[in-house]
């Protein structure tokens, strides 16, 4: 369990870094605070809380080759 966090922790801080750097010396940051920052705001786009639908069991005795049969 805390194997999975220390990478996040660290990732968090560094995207962290890179804002406060962008927005507290915007003179000084570079290239690499703007692409960390970009990159995270991102990743924070991404719908990863989304997750397959369960399909209810075929009626009447359809098999699962029948389901995804597509030939004629």
């Amino acid at each position: 369990m805390v194997r999975r966090w220390i990478p996040t922790l660290v990732l968090g801080g560094l995207w962290w870094w890179a804002v406060a750097r962008l927005l507290l010396e915007p003179e000084h940051a570079g290239l690499v605070e703007g692409a960390v920052a970009a990159g995270g705001w991102g990743l924070s786009l991404l719908p990863v809380h989304v997750t397959a639908a369960v399909r209810a069991e075929p009626d009447g005795g359809e098999t699962a080759t029948d389901r995804t049969d597509i030939s004629t």
